[in-house]
């Protein structure tokens, strides 16, 4: 098994072979170092992308609406950049569709990355696969195939709002159950502690 220091070593270096500066080379290095690590085919899809780069004219987006909708196909590198880079202001848009984009599990990690940023969890779907993406920390989803997912016609993402997942009864009953580990303090117990001790022993 290929370690992840490898698949990022050889992603950038391939990325920066296909033409991309260094900068951008090692933003990909890390994406399909993550996309593997969470069980996602990262090489399979990135390697496919690269036979096809030179041959189509992608396209990128470089100020986001509620609907953004290209001529060709979206480059899933470029636009991920661009995604990244503006998340802090996107997410005032609150949801977004994209349509028509290349390879988009090549996008996700651009998207789970910003939730890390934004300090929110991003609900992603790329048509019927359905993405929960948790402050770069996991990915929760039902894709589970190992297959090249070369187009997605529609790209759908939200911000979700920040809020516990337990209701404010729970916590004050376990609340209540954690206050019986508290110890009366007694004058015994102030004599034991350190530093209460009448003796110097400097």
């Amino acid at each position: 098994m290929r370690s992840y220091s490898e698949i990022d070593t050889i992603v950038k270096r391939s990325t920066k072979a296909k033409g991309f500066p260094w900068g951008v080379a090692e933003e990909i290095g890390k994406n399909i170092k993550q996309l593997e690590l969470f069980g996602l085919p990262g090489i399979k899809n990135i390697n496919q992308y690269f036979k096809i780069f030179n041959n189509e004219k992608f396209e990128n987006c470089q100020s986001f609406k509620k609907s953004n909708r290209p001529q060709n196909f979206y480059c899933p590198i470029k636009l991920g950049l661009s995604f990244f880079d503006q998340s802090i202001s996107i997410q005032e848009l609150n949801d977004i569709e994209i349509e028509k984009m290349a390879y988009p599990l090549i996008f996700l990690p651009f998207v789970s990355r910003s939730s890390e940023i934004t300090g929110k969890r991003i609900f992603l779907k790329i048509d019927q696969k359905e993405f929960l993406l948790n402050f770069n920390q996991s990915i929760y989803s039902n894709y589970l195939s190992s297959e090249i997912v070369e187009k997605a016609d529609v790209i759908k993402i939200q911000f979700l709002e920040n809020k516990n997942n337990f209701s404010e009864e729970d916590w004050k009953e376990l609340t209540k159950l954690s206050e019986n580990t508290f110890v009366e303090e007694t004058d015994e117990l102030k004599q034991k502690t350190a530093g209460a001790g009448l003796t110097d022993n400097d």
